[in-house]
């Protein structure tokens, strides 16, 4: 995805950067409201992540201009503290086709972005993950298991969708500490731990257990087989 981040954040536009531009996409971003109006007007954008408290033109004033004379057809996303109601509906009726409020999990940004977008494009796709009766959707990063709701963290919702996503095939302890962590490991072996609650998460209410450790190499999931190893945290 090309992103425009209309945002005066500093610190929020650069993780947003540091973590969308790892996954492969590329963005620009805009201090202020006039400065994302401009930019809009002269690129073209898969999407918009906009901030509704902006200097010199606020969100929902730009999301006007934009809709009315501008880009009519690029989807927009409202990032913003501003957490009530009646900003949700004003939002969405002036123009924005999703709305996320701070604090937030990147990785739903993300899904909910690439959503939009699959959209905007006339895309049918599948947004969803499933593995047996284990389902993660990818459009409202929710989870259930045999229709039964499943509430995780951020970072072990992370960890389940990598799993999924590599599904039946082992993934390296490695990768995981990785995704977690980047090149900043901790001292402690944290990534069992997140294993432990992912497990009694998706695993421990059920009969048929879908996550498996390969002792030393890492971590499987799949429906159980009966030459896998031992199951252990």
């Amino acid at each position: 995805m090309k992103l425009l981040v209309i945002e005066d954040n500093h610190a929020l536009v650069a993780n947003l950067f540091a973590y969308f531009e790892a996954r492969g996409h590329v963005l620009d971003a805009a201090p202020d409201g006039v400065t994302g109006l401009r930019l809009a007007a002269a690129n073209h954008y898969d999407a918009i992540v906009l901030d509704w408290t902006l200097p010199r033109m606020d969100g929902v004033r730009l999301l006007q201009a934009l809709r009315q004379s501008v880009r009519k057809d690029v989807p927009v996303l409202m990032l913003t503290a501003k957490g009530e109601t009646a900003d949700k509906i004003e939002a969405l009726r002036t123009g924005a086709d999703d709305y996320l409020v701070k604090p937030f999990d990147l990785a739903e940004l993300e899904a909910r972005l690439l959503a939009q977008v699959r959209r905007a494009r006339g895309e049918v796709t599948d947004a969803r993950l499933q593995v047996c009766d284990l389902v993660l959707d990818l459009s409202t990063a929710e989870i259930s298991r045999g229709g039964q709701s499943i509430a995780l963290q951020p970072a072990t919702r992370r960890l389940l969708e990598v799993l999924m996503r590599a599904s039946p095939a082992l993934v390296p302890r490695e990768r995981l500490e990785e995704m977690l962590w980047g090149d900043d490991l901790p001292d402690r072996d944290l990534l069992r731990s997140q294993m432990h609650v992912l497990r009694r998460a998706i695993d421990v209410p059920f009969a048929l257990k879908l996550l498996h450790t390969v002792p030393r190499a890492g971590y499987r999931l799949a429906a159980a087989t009966d030459d896998d190893d031992h199951e252990d945290d």
